[in-house]
């Protein structure tokens, strides 16, 4: 089992024939992603990658059954090509766009919120390295070959984190079942909780860790969740203990402006209710080693 994707999964990339989509579309397809097409407007009816190029991702859908999107699309037209596969049925969106302006992400969570629950898009993103289910296949632009299958949840406002995270775990004999990178910009598509909840129904994820940054209530409210919902150990990690309050670093999220935004203030709130937390990053693996040691006891 897996989340959000599996090697069946049907996928389109938007944005398909220009340089980084071209790149990482080669990378995901040789890692085994079921990549059915892509849509760049005006190149409709071509081919690339030895792949069809649809004008439209309504079009792509129709032809294909895709359900599943990659979205390389500037930042300018992002929040119009979010909606477009929104609209057109796409049910698990992914943005690995950096830069889209906040207000336009506004509009995007708007025009999500217009449908029902159950008939909603996931949109992983924006700012994200997307997903990866180890061994099955990689909707994102991260290295796959530092992931092996096994009982660890991952889910990261940091991308490279997330790689740390899973490259320390190998090096102990640990893999992973799903990495979801959900970016770090203030307004993004799926919070942790989101996925926290789909990691507690999977049954091959034994344990997972979640990985904040500073800025904003994501991870406070995310701990809280897991200690009233979460019948499988989670570990926590928040990057930027020597971060100054009022700068912003990093990543457009990544500011300190309120009391429980530092990292030193979000490890406290994650260990009151209950998570193991990693003292360092250079201590995810080890962790993950102690907390799973005891899950098997």
């Amino acid at each position: 089992m897996s989340i959000l994707i599996n090697e069946k999964t049907p996928v389109i990339v938007q944005g398909f024939t220009g340089d980084k989509a071209s790149f990482h579309a080669k990378e995901m397809i040789a890692y085994g992603t079921n990549v059915v097409g892509g849509v760049t407007p005006g190149k409709g009816g071509s081919t690339h990658l030895g792949l069809p190029v649809f004008n439209t991702v309504q079009d792509a859908v129709r032809k294909t059954g895709a359900t599943a999107s990659i979205v390389f699309v500037p930042p300018a037209f992002s929040a119009d090509a979010l909606m477009e596969a929104i609209d057109a049925g796409i049910t698990l969106i992914c943005s690995i766009t950096d830069g889209i302006p906040a207000q336009d992400m506004m509009a995007v969570k708007s025009y999500l919120l217009r449908f029902p629950e159950d008939k909603r898009a996931i949109l992983v993103g924006p700012n994200c390295a997307g997903i990866i289910s180890a061994g099955r296949a990689m909707l994102g632009i991260m290295p796959g070959h530092i992931y092996s299958r096994g009982p660890v949840g991952i889910v990261s406002r940091s991308g490279t984190l997330g790689y740390e995270a899973a490259a320390q775990m190998n090096a102990l004999g640990i893999g992973q079942s799903t990495s979801v990178g959900i970016g770090g910009d203030p307004i993004n598509g799926s919070s942790f909780i989101d996925h926290l909840k789909l990691f507690e129904q999977d049954p091959e994820t034994k344990v997972v860790m979640m990985i904040g940054e500073i800025g904003g209530p994501q991870e406070a409210e995310a701990a809280q969740f897991a200690k009233e919902n979460m019948s499988k150990p989670v570990i926590g990690y928040v990057a930027g203990l020597t971060a100054p309050k009022g700068r912003k670093m990093g990543h457009a999220g990544a500011i300190i402006s309120t009391f429980g935004d530092s990292a030193a203030e979000k490890s406290e709130i994650m260990k009151s209710f209950g998570l193991s937390v990693a003292p360092s990053a250079s201590d995810l693996g080890a962790t993950v080693a102690k907390v799973l040691a005891k899950v098997a006891r």
